[in-house]
């Protein structure tokens, strides 16, 4: 096992090269990564509020503001009322989108170690532009000095068969076209997300140079991370009891074949983008055992502390 992500186990951190079973065929393959995380089982049932709670801890990180965020340091129920004010819990996307949203917000904080450049769930409640693109924009920063520009995408479905992936994919197809990467890039340093999180004034002056110089988008498409969360209900995940060597085979053995079918598919779709081999893709796979209880008990949640916030 290749250690945790919170209290959730990742079982799979890999590069797709070291998994692809047809090199010849599926390719390139060095620039598609696969992480399997799972939750754990206690007394005999899957750990609902271990995942309850990695949300509602996690939520203020794409809900609010830094400026907001730091309003509520001392009080975590004042931080959880303000994060819901900004849920729209029924969208065009269908239910449990947010989730998705929070749950990759969460992913990359802890596992990543991200910056929250732009918290999408603020925005697209204020029906802002900044919203449209990528489900979430974080800064990575790397130990020499430089950076990386992270673009996620984020679902939460009732399954992950070969139907599923068109939509995310055309999705991450649409958030790397120029001119969505250039909004992106154009909000991001419009706000002072990167200047209140990042202590060295130096280093925010040389990312944002460097992402607003006006060159070519090419230029930093070697920059360019694409973190697709899909969270999905499965049914090795609903009929285990327990966390032991069975269960965790069965879901490596899972997420690397579907992993397989989606980077092939991947490559069949945005293969031909400029660059293409240059972005590196993070493909993460994340279990449940029952999408619309998890979505129903985050409804009403989300609901009580809404009406908390306006009262």
């Amino acid at each position: 096992m290749a250690g945790k992500i919170w209290h959730f186990d990742i079982l799979v951190d890999d590069c797709f090269v070291n998994f692809n079973p047809d090199r010849a065929k599926i390719t390139p393959d060095t620039n598609d990564f696969l992480l399997s995380i799972v939750n754990g089982f206690e007394d005999g049932n899957w750990m609902k509020k271990n995942f309850q709670q990695f949300i509602f801890n996690n939520i203020a990180q794409t809900a609010l503001t830094t400026e907001e965020r730091r309003k509520c340091v001392d009080s975590s129920y004042t931080a959880l009322t303000e994060s819901a004010k900004h849920l729209r819990l029924i969208d065009d996307k269908g239910k449990g989108s947010e989730i998705a949203e929070i749950v990759l917000y969460g992913i990359m904080k802890h596992h990543f170690g991200a910056i929250s450049a732009t918290p999408k769930i603020f925005y697209k409640q204020n029906d802002n532009d900044n919203a449209k693109g990528a489900d979430a924009v974080h800064i990575v920063l790397t130990k020499d000095g430089d950076f990386q520009l992270w673009l996620g995408e984020a679902k939460f479905y009732n399954s992950i068969d070969d139907t599923r992936f068109a939509d995310p994919l055309s999705s991450v197809a649409q958030m790397l076209a120029t001119p969505i990467i250039r909004k992106e890039v154009g909000v991001m340093t419009s706000l002072r997300e990167l200047d209140e999180q990042i202590e060295n004034p130096e280093l925010v002056k040389k990312i944002k140079n460097i992402l607003e110089n006006g060159e070519s988008v090419d230029c930093v498409k070697s920059r360019i991370h694409v973190p697709i969360l899909l969270l999905h209900e499965c049914s090795i995940t609903a009929s285990c009891r327990k966390m032991d060597d069975s269960y965790k085979e069965k879901i490596i053995n899972y997420h690397k074949e579907r992993a397989t079918s989606f980077f092939k598919k991947q490559i069949k779709k945005l293969g031909d983008l400029s660059e293409y081999e240059q972005i590196n893709f993070h493909l993460i796979l994340f279990p449940l055992p029952n999408k619309d209880k998890i979505v129903n008990w985050f409804m009403e949640r989300a609901k009580m502390l809404k009406e908390d916030a306006d009262n």
